[in-house]
């Protein structure tokens, strides 16, 4: 009886042994922001990057550009209005827009603009 409780498990062994190295993923490339004063403080930022891990790694990219923007213009924070993300032909691409302000404004998806480039900077996630 020992016997049959040990095959399935050398059998699982050996599967184990032969199974195939998983295939490095490719590196990301952030591709570059572009970024419109729509009105007064309300700002819009389109980034495209490829081989993303996920789609959240757009949307940080375009956060990454909304911080910085922010710090550019003189303000220390920026509210989160609404982020697309979408991929054509293996480029993903996110259109944000965001209010900027010197203060922090109300609402609940505001950033830190100086914390959220400091992140960025720390996790190398490219700024305007």
């Amino acid at each position: 009886m020992r016997m049959g409780l040990m095959i399935p498990s050398l059998l699982m062994l050996a599967a184990c042994e032969t199974a195939e190295p998983e295939v490095a993923r490719a590196e990301r490339v952030y591709e570059g922001v572009e970024t419109r004063l729509l009105e007064g403080d309300l700002v819009q930022f389109k980034v495209q990057m490829t081989n993303p891990r996920t789609p959240l790694d757009v949307k940080a990219y375009s956060e990454c550009a909304a911080a910085q923007y922010t710090l550019i213009r003189g303000f220390g924070f920026a509210r989160h209005l609404r982020t697309n993300v979408y991929e054509e032909g293996g480029v993903w691409m996110a259109d944000a827009v965001y209010t900027i302000s010197p203060a922090l404004p109300r609402g609940e998806r505001t950033i830190d603009a100086e914390v959220v480039a400091a992140n960025c900077a720390e996790n190398g996630i490219p700024m305007v």
